[in-house]
């Protein structure tokens, strides 16, 4: 029996679910043609019709994480100020969900960084991430809740404290449980507001 669209589109629908359940298990250091077959239940030969080499198979991951990403549901917010917080809490490993989910992000930067081409789509994705937060950043100067200035720069230096403390909370969560992050959030937004 001829193999029908629909079959296709399950088979990389499991594809994409087993390319997950590694990651999240292993991260991108752990992530193998061999891997992503046994967690399939397949042979490395099935894959190789949708990943002809791991480079493949590691940008399709990369690329997959950022869907999920942005597939995640995000913290209800106004304008202003109140949006600000809602986007960065939304980065942060404040649940287990998002904890897994920024521990595959932090693996991913070390496969990332040594292909050029893979370093440019995830600059790519931290830039698009930054004009998100530049938008949100200019609406909050405009409501005077933010001192003036240049938004994309109030915006870089929120996501580089966000990442950090992403970082600080997956090496120590002991030191930096989701209450702990929460507050240094909140005093960081207090120093840029009551910046002159």
């Amino acid at each position: 029996m001829p193999r029908t669209k629909g079959d296709h589109e399950a088979r990389r629908r499991d594809v994409s679910e087993a390319v997950w359940r590694v990651l999240a298990a292993h991260g991108f250091g752990g992530l193998t043609m061999r891997a992503v077959a046994a967690e399939l239940g397949a042979t490395t030969g099935l894959l190789t019709h949708y990943f002809p080499a791991k480079r493949d198979l590691v940008a399709y991951a990369l690329d997959l994480l950022a869907t999920r990403s942005a597939a995640r549901p995000r913290r209800a917010a106004g304008a202003g100020i109140a949006a600000v917080r809602a986007a960065l809490l939304d980065i942060l490993p404040l649940t287990d969900e998002s904890t897994a989910s920024n521990r595959v992000w932090v693996s991913s930067w070390d496969v990332a960084l040594a292909d050029p081409e893979l370093s440019a789509a995830h600059g790519r994705r931290y830039e698009q991430s930054r004009d998100k937060l530049c938008d949100l950043m200019a609406a909050a100067q405009d409501r005077g809740e933010l001192p003036a200035g240049d938004p994309a720069d109030l915006a870089a230096g929120a996501q580089s404290f966000v990442l950090g403390l992403v970082v600080q909370a997956l090496f120590s969560p002991a030191q930096f449980p989701p209450g702990r992050q929460t507050e240094l959030l909140d005093d960081y937004l207090a120093a840029l507001g009551s910046q002159p």
